[in-house]
């Protein structure tokens, strides 16, 4: 065997161990990370219990927060009680706020919930120009130092699609983000357009 030959065979089985190595950390990771969310609302799963039960004061903190509010009315529509989500958070883009910052969260994508997220737009599209709209919640946000995106300053994120009869809370099958879509170079309707056509035409 000769020497070229076993630097390339070299280079093939570190390749597969690496992306081996990469597929289980994130499994692990993912793994955690489901665990975490949960146990982010256990307090409101002991509270369910009888014979104490849940009230709407219990709810508030846990729908104020970007990372447990979508879990928070997923589990009281589970248990029949959407009547004590509040009112103020059951919107289209309160959902979506929610939605990109857990989404954010794993491991495969920013690996991190950002420290800062605005709302900045609803972009709609008219689908084949006849009036059959479909619209998309943009949001820009940035995290701090010492994650590696701290630099890039605020970035673009998408949710949706939503159409005109959706409801809070439905779930969002494009939910995306690009590191590299800052404000300062891609605009709402830029991104979305990307997001559209590269993620939920390839749903």
């Amino acid at each position: 065997m000769d020497i070229t030959t076993l630097i390339v065979i070299t280079i093939i089985v570190f390749i597969i161990a690496f992306s081996a190595f990469r597929l289980f950390d994130v499994k692990k990771k993912k793994q955690k990370l489901e665990l975490e969310r949960s146990a982010r609302i256990l307090p409101l799963y002991k509270k369910a219990e009888p014979p104490v039960g849940l009230t709407a004061e219990d709810v508030l903190p846990f729908a104020q927060n970007l990372l447990t509010r979508y879990d928070t009315f997923l589990y009281l529509r589970e248990l029949d009680q959407l009547n004590l989500f509040p009112q103020e958070y059951y919107t289209i883009v309160k959902g979506a706020e929610s939605s990109l910052a857990q989404w954010l969260e794993f491991p495969t994508e920013l690996d991190a919930s950002p420290d800062e997220i605005e709302h900045v737009k609803r972009v709609t599209i008219d689908l084949n120009g006849r009036n059959n709209y479909i619209h998309y919640e943009v949001f820009k946000f940035r995290v701090t130092p010492p994650h590696q995106a701290a630099e890039s300053g605020w970035i673009l994120g998408v949710v949706g699609p939503f159409f005109d009869d959706s409801k809070p809370y439905d779930f969002p099958a494009a939910t995306f983000s690009r590191v590299s879509s800052t404000i300062d170079k891609v605009t709402p309707e830029e991104e979305v357009k990307w997001v559209h056509e590269n993620i939920a035409m390839r749903r």
